[in-house]
């Protein structure tokens, strides 16, 4: 008893196949673009934002010192109204001080975290990206040698039926 498989249309296999080319079309940039901004929010954290806090803290840092200068210059020459006024001066860039500080902070703790948050998914997204760029591919050179064979064993089943009646 022959062994024959009654094949119709094999366009499924060819669509399937042309699905999947388009997913990894859209698949493959949509992956780099999300590694690319996780690495966009890890150089904003690390250099742009440390790098502003950090000057921020120096130019805070320098005001107060200044403040309190001032506030010391106003107390040896006995100015009651000038003293407040400067004590609230001294306050104000004190406060400053602990805000650049305190930023500073969270940038820091934002960088760690940020990496233990993402490190993980990107190690995934890019395993997916190699699945994608190898495995993928060759999904789609195996439909094709599919749809090839059954396109040449349809052919051959029209050649052989004709004969046969």
């Amino acid at each position: 008893m022959a062994q024959t498989a009654n094949i119709t249309s094999f366009d499924a296999i060819t669509a399937f196949r042309d699905a999947l080319i388009v997913y990894l079309g859209k698949a493959r940039p949509l992956l780099e673009e999300i590694s690319g901004e996780v690495i966009r929010m890890r150089q904003w954290l690390e250099e742009d934002q440390r790098r502003h806090w950090e000057m921020q803290l120096r130019l805070r840092s320098r005001k107060l010192e200044e403040a309190r200068a001032e506030l010391f210059n106003a107390t040896l020459s006995k100015l009651q109204q000038s003293t407040a006024l400067k004590q609230m001066e001294v306050q104000r860039a004190d406060r400053a001080v602990r805000e650049s500080e305190a930023k500073l902070i969270m940038v820091r703790k934002w960088t760690r975290e940020l990496e233990n948050r993402t490190g993980s998914l990107l190690k995934q997204g890019e395993q997916f990206q190699s699945f994608l760029a190898a495995d993928m591919a060759q999904a789609v050179a195996y439909l094709d040698r599919v749809a090839d064979a059954l396109e040449a064993y349809a052919s051959l089943r029209r050649e052989i039926k004709p004969q046969a009646t």
